[in-house]
């Protein structure tokens, strides 16, 4: 082993870095950390081969950062001239996948002041509620949305409906909901609020197992979901370790 690494010298401290920097922010399998550590640079570059490369589809995104923020100045121009529902619906979409929530939110409401009839703008301005923390300002959006189409969005409509009621204290509508949704999704994100609304009420084995059937999906995932699912995955194990059995 010391013969291969000093193969890799120096260029093998690196490999480590940047293996390590990718274990911190993707967080697999922990087994993996021991492999860079105790196998050295060739353990780096097997996890770099097996984990980072692989995870190269997921920047795919964040690579469209510049054309998504030039289209955002164009159309921030645009709506002085054309302040139609359609420019500030996209305007809406571009910020909320450049994560600016709140200037996402002002814009579908713009948009639905200017076009009242779209489900998707009330939709988007439900979520931007949710991901700004206001759960009471999501209701009326969410709760629009869900009755005109209960299974909107694949049901992450009314799964973060459920998920709004609960955080305005509307447990027993929440918990109804969420029994309605769960029957017919199976969102990590759906069955990790639901299980912290069980928590909160006190039936702790039941949240457990929805957070252990969010992990129980894993082994059965291909490799790109998997990686996706990791945030998820990561606040099952979270809730598993705070809640008692």
């Amino acid at each position: 082993m010391g013969f291969l690494t000093g193969l890799f010298y120096p260029w093998g401290i690196l490999l480590q870095g940047l293996a390590i920097i990718h274990f911190i922010r993707r967080r697999p399998d922990t087994w993996w950390l021991w492999v860079i550590l105790f196998l050295g640079p060739p353990g780096a570059l097997i996890y770099l081969f097996a984990e980072a490369l692989p995870d190269a589809g997921l920047l795919r995104g964040s690579l469209k950062v510049f054309p998504r923020r030039k289209r955002i100045r164009e159309l921030e121009h645009a709506v002085w001239d054309n302040p139609s529902a359609g420019n500030y619906e996209e305007l809406g979409d571009l910020y909320m996948d450049d994560g600016r929530m709140g200037l996402a939110r002002a814009a579908f409401e713009k948009a639905i002041a200017a076009r009242s009839d779209s489900i998707d703008a009330f939709y988007r301005r439900g979520v931007c509620a949710i991901q700004l923390g206001d759960a009471a300002g999501a209701l009326p959006d969410l709760e629009k949305v869900v009755a005109k189409e209960p299974g909107y969005d694949f049901y992450r409509a009314a799964g973060l409906l459920a998920h709004a009621l609960a955080r305005t204290g509307q447990k027993e509508r929440a918990e109804e909901l969420f029994r309605y949704v769960t029957a017919r999704s199976v969102a990590s994100e759906t069955y990790l609020n639901f299980a912290e609304l069980l928590a909160s009420e006190g039936k702790n084995a039941e949240a457990r197992q929805w957070a252990q059937k969010v992990l129980d999906k894993k082994p059965n995932m291909p490799g790109y979901l998997r990686r996706r699912e990791r945030p998820w995955f990561r606040s099952a194990n979270k809730l598993l370790k705070r809640v008692p059995a």
